[in-house]
């Protein structure tokens, strides 16, 4: 990390100016000069200026626990990328790539279905459906070989499974009610988080962050190949099972909180990868950051559009189908993707 302290200083400050600018923006303006006093309001406990009671409650209860909501769910969704891609050594590796978001987007559907709109059976539904979801790939990849190939298969097994499901859910839907709910979830938006689900969020995917940039050591072995990992005393079965388990808690408990966010895992770690290489040791904390910010710049564009808010599921998709496919240009004619 030393070798890039430029790169790491940019992004930290891109970060903190998406954060003022996500907390001024918006239906309800707020105003560069009182940002500061309201945020000492709210730490100290004190109102203050009985006319930022207003923008107080905004900021409060409205835009911060949104912020860090998107932040949070841009760094996991992008570290669990990478560290996927280094795992199964392919670049077109997602975090959905053993069946976690079709399986926890089932969960939320089906909790829609049965349990109408109870956030904390939908958020319970999804997570735990998306934890199915992964162990059955495991199990199935585990049996038919455990090697990289059949885990990936396994997962497109799975995600089509619980795909079909998610569509006779839609079919058995109340047309009126249920249904709305159902498609709007699936394209994902943070428009309804409060602090509960942020906080909730935080609770898994902070500690599941932590650990796999802990275990950071092994994946740049294991990317080499897993003869090579295992020359280096590396147990690979073992770590990646570690590294399938810490990166599937956190991709569930980021659809769990906002539904399903499409190419941020598939096109932040790319991006990662260019500016600083491929070593984890650099390229985990700057992808959390990288994808943080993103994540909040395509939210904050999402809720200030002019003709109101849009789901950010559709925005991601609009700039990230078109960027990976300038991805894709660049490294073929820089020889190939990089690993």
């Amino acid at each position: 990390m030393r070798e890039h302290k430029l790169a790491f200083a940019v992004s930290f400050l891109v970060l903190a100016a998406s954060v003022v600018l996500a907390l001024m923006l918006g239906r309800y303006r707020l105003d560069f000069g009182n940002l500061g006093e309201i945020l000492v309001s709210i730490v100290s406990g004190r109102q203050g200026d009985p006319a930022l009671s207003g923008p107080s409650l905004v900021l409060w209860s409205v835009r911060l626990p949104r912020v860090i909501a998107a932040v949070m769910v841009g760094a996991a969704l992008s570290v669990s990328g990478a560290v996927f891609q280094s795992l199964f050594r392919n670049p077109l590796v997602s975090p959905g790539i053993l069946g976690v978001t079709s399986g926890a987007s089932f969960g939320a559907t089906l909790a829609l279905f049965v349990a109408g709109n109870s956030v904390l059976a939908v958020e319970g539904s999804a997570f735990f459906w998306g934890l199915v979801a992964v162990t059955l790939a495991y199990q199935i990849g585990r049996r038919s070989g455990n090697s990289v190939t059949s885990l990936v298969l396994s997962g497109v097994i799975v995600s089509a499974l619980f795909t079909a499901g998610i569509s006779f859910l839609k079919y058995k839907a109340d047309p009126y009610q249920q249904l709305p709910a159902m498609v709007f979830w699936t394209m994902g938006s943070f428009n309804s988080i409060v602090w509960d689900d942020t906080i909730r969020g935080l609770a898994i995917i902070t500690p599941g962050l932590a650990i796999l940039y802990l275990f950071r050591w092994w994946l740049n072995p294991i990317a080499l190949g897993d003869e090579d990992a295992m020359t280096l005393g590396i147990d690979v079965p073992k770590a990646r099972m570690i590294y399938i388990v810490l990166g599937t808690v956190i991709v569930a408990a980021s659809v769990a909180s906002c539904g399903n966010i499409g190419w941020v895992g598939l096109v932040v770690p790319h991006m990662a990868r260019i500016l600083l290489g491929s070593d984890h040791d650099a390229l985990i904390p700057f992808a959390a950051l990288l994808g943080g910010t993103f994540m909040l710049i395509m939210d904050t564009l999402a809720r200030t559009l002019p003709g109101g808010e849009i789901p950010v599921g559709v925005l991601t998709a609009l700039l990230g189908a078109p960027f990976f496919a300038y991805l894709l240009v660049t490294n073929e004619k820089r020889g190939g993707w990089q690993n």
